[in-house]
């Protein structure tokens, strides 16, 4: 087990109303932790928490809105007030939908504030805390297999997303190189999840999509693995399937190959055999 995954430490969760991060925050009071909830619907936190069934004065809910920093501020203020000291750092809050290239610019502005700049805010906020308790701890950040094959639709909820990998990978290599430093980091790329961004499109979970504590289950395993990429599989997709997936856009590059090449018609052949190989 992850040394920051233990009973009596304490993590923070944000987007812990519903989905992955109420299913984090079961698991981790499972395990006997302590858990700060944060959400931007008090009734949706206040339902969260008594779903836990957690030991009196183990789980702590805090409306938060992470596009803000002084929200986040407020929620590590609150947190260490209660619980002394933050083991795991949750950035898990996340909405969409987006849009495209040059369209609903207002989406686009509340996607990248709360997908990217709440990681942001999260990291800037937390990390040098973390790093002074000199005790063992992670920094989660919930990424996305579009932040890394980019798929032709929703190029804000993209980008958003690539920026979290690009952020969440400068994280791991600053805090290796910080003498003493005892807090890993991890990106947590879900698959096809049943979650509250799925759900207002289907109202019982397709046969394709994981729960979110299978997501969870798998996140503690790599943790406990020392993996900094959790790349999670779904009941449709495979790890090797997303493993070809990955290198063939990266191979975009490389081979100078249209962008997003593998929605390209010139490719299709192409694409379809290197899948096949």
């Amino acid at each position: 087990m992850h040394p920051a995954l233990a009973a009596g430490r304490a993590a923070v969760i944000t987007g812990g109303a519903s989905g992955i991060g109420l299913a984090a925050a079961k698991r981790f009071i499972a395990l006997g932790m302590k858990v700060c909830l944060a959400d931007t619907n008090d009734a949706a936190l206040a339902a969260a928490v008594a779903a836990l069934g957690a030991p009196a004065g183990t789980a702590l809910a805090v409306r938060t809105d992470v596009s803000q920093l002084a929200d986040v501020q407020r929620l590590k203020e609150t947190a260490y007030a209660t619980f002394g000291e933050v083991a795991v750092l949750m950035n898990n809050a996340g909405t969409a939908p987006g849009g495209g290239p040059w369209d609903h610019y207002e989406r686009w502005r509340r996607v990248l504030d709360v997908n990217l700049w709440g990681v942001i805010n999260g990291v800037q906020t937390f990390a040098q805390a973390m790093i002074d308790q000199k005790t063992p701890g992670a920094i989660i950040s919930t990424g996305s297999k579009q932040g890394i094959t980019c798929p032709p639709g929703d190029t804000a909820y993209n980008v958003s997303k690539a920026g979290v990998k690009v952020l969440t990978e400068a994280l791991a290599h600053e805090l290796r190189n910080v003498p003493g430093c005892r807090i890993s980091a991890h990106l947590l790329v879900p698959g096809f999840t049943f979650t509250g961004i799925t759900r207002p499109r289907r109202a019982e979970k397709p046969d394709a999509a994981w729960w979110p504590e299978q997501v969870v289950d798998m996140m503690v395993e790599r943790m406990s693995a020392g993996d900094f990429y959790i790349i999670c599989p779904d009941n449709d997709v495979t790890t090797p399937v997303d493993h070809k997936r990955i290198q063939w856009a990266a191979e975009d590059i490389i081979q100078n190959r249209p962008a997003l090449s593998r929605w390209h018609p010139d490719y299709k052949d192409a694409f379809a055999a290197f899948m096949k190989a």
